[in-house]
């Protein structure tokens, strides 16, 4: 297998998240994958439809490199029951007013099974990814993994990882609700002082969403 098409497969599980994601959602064993990755196995038609439906790329890119990587959600999200599609956004540390996600690009649609996010009590259309920048996480999350965000749960409901937008910029932190009303924000790397969010200054605290997937449900 040529060194262009491994280098795309590649690419394929950098959106996934991570090869164990792909494999995860292609059923390819990690095993199969990984000579796939590194070029070491002929890819056969059926898999690169496999690893192209389960990404949202386009076959034909995939294959032969020709052509559009994506050619629309529409071609980006097939018709099937069996998975739901949630946007993977360019939108690390975005700045700007208005809505958090004015102004980024869809990178491409990831795939999931509907199955696995009725069961978490998660609704497709109120679901989104974006990457992480940085590394105030690091520990938990590192910098360009991406994560997917419940824009229903929007308000501090308890301890957890939201992504917040605070002075126009977006970050994924963990909050916890002081009893004097007021919100901490909290980095997992330590090399990082927490903040806080005074009860009066809310208004200015913006959460877009929890954070209830990083290449596992959290």
């Amino acid at each position: 297998m040529n060194e262009e098409l491994a280098a795309r497969i590649r690419l394929c599980a950098e959106i996934a998240g991570s090869g164990d994601e792909l494999s995860r959602l292609t059923s390819i064993p990690r095993r199969t994958l990984e000579y796939y990755l590194t070029g070491q196995r002929e890819l056969k038609v059926a898999r690169c439809v496999e690893i192209a439906k389960a990404v949202g790329v386009d076959v034909g890119w995939l294959a032969t490199g020709e052509g559009d990587r994506v050619k629309g959600l529409a071609a980006q999200a097939p018709a099937d029951d069996k998975y739901a599609y949630v946007p993977l956004y360019d939108a690390r540390c975005s700045a700007g007013h208005g809505s958090w996600s004015d102004g980024a690009k869809v990178l491409t649609m990831l795939a999931f099974t509907a199955y696995s996010l009725r069961k978490q009590g998660l609704d497709p259309a109120k679901l989104s990814a974006i990457r992480v920048d940085g590394d105030s996480m690091e520990g938990l999350l590192s910098d360009g993994d991406t994560v997917m965000i419940d824009h229903a749960r929007n308000v501090l409901e308890g301890e957890a990882i939201y992504v917040i937008r605070l002075d126009d910029h977006l970050y994924a932190k963990r909050l916890q609700r002081q009893f004097d009303g007021s919100i901490q924000i909290i980095s997992e790397n330590k090399a990082y002082r927490d903040m806080v969010v005074p009860k009066e200054q809310l208004n200015d605290l913006e959460i877009i969403g929890r954070v209830v997937w990083a290449g596992g449900w959290i």
